[in-house]
């Protein structure tokens, strides 16, 4: 997923800027907007699932605006608002046709068809929802958003390889009640139901602390996955709080891949619903300097809702 927003990324926010088109229908049909009219010598030659297609089309080919056209259309389910579509994509450079990016060896990727990406990118989401599994949609987009830095048109044509329903994210941790051994920092829930973290008499860890305050019964979380969480963090110093999801009111979702190294190699191996108690040493945070209030070692207790 992160490698196809990577690429996708200036196509989306071109398209964003630009409005996006007709809001969803209650049964939408997937739908094409931008300078669709140069698109139309693109040829797509569908080579299976696990193999990017051939394309043709007349060199150099330019658009004026971001465009998204459905290529063909597949004869599989159609996908619906709220699903998780799974799809492959080829990059080329407009300009000569040469493979910017292929990512049909690595499997597909997910997208979420939710409330973020239509309210983000309307039209990217009206031209999936409601697109039959097997459909080739293509991206192209202006020369100056193009992700390979190239100034030729860049073409973006993904196949719709399935689709399945999102898993809900829950609203609190479920499991077994786990009894942490002594000498960690201790956690309560306070009226709310939100966890407090003391760290009093604890000392600097050796290594990475992951132990589970409640024990999960969900899918285990790989460290490919993205996560949905809800978490609050302080400094093992002082007990300062530096940062909570709480305090925002709502959980937060990111790629495991993309935080400190101690929530990656603390929370790959966990499962979904579980409450992980994780104290970092300052090498697998945020290093000696730290980052705003978060120094040294630092303490979080997370609460994994949900996985994608």
């Amino acid at each position: 997923m992160r490698r196809l927003l990577a690429i996708l990324l200036p196509v989306l926010l071109l398209l964003t800027a630009c409005g996006g088109g007709d809001a969803p229908e209650s049964e939408p049909t997937s739908k094409s907007t931008g300078d669709i009219s140069k698109l139309s010598s693109l040829k797509v030659t569908d080579n299976g699932d696990d193999k990017a297609p051939g394309l043709d089309f007349t060199k150099p080919l330019a658009v004026s605006e971001p465009t998204v056209k459905v290529v063909d259309e597949g004869d599989g389910e159609t996908i619906k608002a709220g699903q998780t579509a799974e799809l492959a994509y080829i990059a080329v450079d407009g300009t000569d046709g040469k493979t910017i990016e292929d990512t049909y060896p690595s499997g597909p990727q997910p997208i979420e068809l939710g409330e973020d990406l239509k309210a983000g990118n309307e039209a990217i989401y009206n031209a999936i929802v409601g697109a039959k599994v097997g459909s080739h949609v293509a991206f192209a987009a202006p020369g100056n958003a193009s992700a390979s830095g190239q100034a030729g048109t860049q073409i973006v044509v993904f196949k719709l390889l399935g689709a399945k329903e999102t898993p809900k994210a829950l609203e609190k941790p479920e499991g077994e009640t786990v009894t942490p051994p002594a000498g960690l920092p201790t956690v309560k829930e306070n009226e709310q139901g939100i966890p407090e973290i003391s760290v009093a008499g604890v000392a600097a860890p050796k290594e990475l602390v992951s132990q589970d305050l409640i024990k999960g019964n969900g899918p285990v979380v790989k460290e490919s996955d993205t996560l949905t969480v809800n978490y609050v963090g302080v400094t093992l110093k002082d007990g300062t709080k530096f940062d909570s999801s709480y305090d925002r009111g709502k959980p937060t979702s990111f790629p495991l891949t993309g935080v400190i190294k101690g929530w990656t190699q603390g929370l790959a191996g966990k499962t979904v619903g579980s409450r992980v108690l994780l104290v970092i040493p300052q090498d697998l945070a945020y290093g000696a300097e730290g980052q705003g209030e978060a120094k040294g070692d630092l303490v979080f207790v997370v609460d994994i809702l949900g996985v994608k």
